[in-house]
């Protein structure tokens, strides 16, 4: 009786392992783990192909945006972001009384956004043709396709607005050369670049109306003026007495912050570039650190992911706008020619004029939104950039990390103290309408 009571239970569960293989099971809607590896998946194509901080603000912002319209489904109620913004057509919506699986479409909306704004596709096709599998595996065929039908038309809405913000057009717009006036922004050593993003003020912003709006108040420059008295030298002998007596701390702030995602390395006759995660990669790093670190669930995920991209796209607009329009000449070149031709910043400036500083314009910006997601004291270990540079740090506040990256521009000799007050500034400003347009 016992033997065949034990050959009746290996049976029953035999067949129960069985069924369990060959049944259809849902992918757990509110897993956010998809969504954390669909952004770094993106972080490293933008790494490997280059793009400057505005043009990957762009990248991350309307991805992001995508995967969110998406996700949000999958929590009844959940907002959309796209009628709070500028510019955007009317999404479609799930079909009523029909199932879906809302990662699985939110996965498909943020790569059908990233396959046209990156250039490296090869690099993403082993990861995509994984994580479809997944799906096509432990979904009732008409589930996914109507998944992926959806997260598809949702992507095409956020591309045709893509397509009216001028970016395009400012790809054929002259080259920025500066020039030799006092005080005026001209190409700087080592590789003496043409400035970078030279029109992107024109770029239409998400929920600013213009890249003019964060620039209203803003306080008068410093006359150029190499006088001992003036407040500009008192700026540049401010910068160059800090540059010269670095501490151990300041120098390890000035290399975690530096984000330069093309810097060029000089040995003897050799060059080589040494690829960094840009500005806004780290910062939607931090994201994802401040999700994994509450357990926030797929929705929440991809607010938090979508709402900082969006305040650090419009922050960069904002910032370049102010860039060009006032073409301040950076430290390196004022220094070298007027004070110590020996002089070298500890970072490698780049090329693009002085004020205000983009760093502090968008660590402010996205840090203000992530305050407002995640609460003020935040405290948490930065390790965003830790597989890249092999470094990592503790904050005890988003708001704290931003001031840290903002004052790194500084240590690292690259702008003035004038420039990263107003940017941060700046970025507070840019910020506090994200949360207020979003309704976050």
């Amino acid at each position: 009786m016992n033997k065949i009571f034990q050959l009746n239970s290996v049976f029953i569960l035999i067949l129960f392992i069985l069924c369990g293989c060959n049944s259809k099971q849902n992918t757990n809607v509110s897993d956010p783990d998809i969504l954390h590896n669909n952004q770094d998946q993106l972080t490293q194509v933008i790494i490997y192909d280059v793009f400057t901080p505005p043009v990957a603000s762009r990248i991350y912002a309307y991805s992001s945006l995508a995967s969110y319209e998406a996700m949000r489904f999958a929590k009844p109620g959940s907002p959309s972001l796209i009628t709070q913004l500028n510019g955007f057509k009317i999404l479609p919506e799930p079909e009523k009384g029909k199932d879906y699986n809302y990662t699985l479409a939110a996965t498909r909306a943020f790569f059908t956004v990233v396959h046209k704004v990156v250039f490296s596709l090869d690099s993403l096709k082993d990861y995509e043709e994984r994580t479809y599998a997944q799906f096509k595996n432990s979904l009732d065929q008409s589930v996914y396709e109507r998944s992926v039908q959806f997260g598809d038309s949702i992507g095409k809405v956020i591309l045709a607005r893509a397509a009216q913000d001028n970016y395009k057009q400012t790809r054929a717009m002259p080259k920025h050369l500066g020039n030799d006036a006092p005080g005026k922004w001209r190409p700087t050593s080592p590789d003496y670049f043409d400035g970078v993003e030279a029109y992107w003020g024109r770029i239409r912003p998400f929920v600013l109306d213009s890249a003019e709006l964060a620039n209203a108040e803003i306080q008068a420059l410093p006359e150029y003026s190499l006088e001992p008295k003036s407040k500009y030298h008192q700026e540049v002998m401010g910068l160059y007495n800090v540059t010269n007596k670095l501490t151990k701390e300041q120098k390890e702030i000035a290399r975690y912050w530096d984000d330069n995602p093309f810097v060029v390395e000089h040995s003897g006759h050799m060059m080589f570039a040494n690829k960094k995660i840009t500005p806004g990669g780290h910062w939607m790093g931090i994201t994802a650190i401040a999700s994994k670190q509450t357990k926030a669930d797929a929705v929440k995920t991809a607010k938090a992911y979508a709402a900082t991209a969006i305040a650090m796209y419009d922050g960069f607009i904002c910032c370049w706008n102010l860039k060009y329009k006032y073409n301040t000449v950076r430290p390196i070149t004022v220094i070298n020619e007027k004070i110590d031709g020996q002089w070298q910043p500890m970072l490698q400036t780049p090329p693009f004029p002085e004020f205000p500083s983009g760093h502090s314009t968008i660590t402010s910006a996205a840090a203000t939104v992530l305050t407002k997601i995640f609460g003020d004291n935040f405290a948490f270990e930065d390790t965003s950039d830790l597989k890249y540079i092999g470094m990592k740090r503790n904050f005890k506040s988003f708001l704290q990390a931003a001031n840290e990256a903002s004052i790194s521009r500084v240590y690292g000799g690259i702008h003035y103290r004038y420039s990263v007050d107003h940017g941060f500034n700046e970025g507070k400003k840019v910020g506090d309408r994200v949360i207020e347009k979003l309704r976050l």
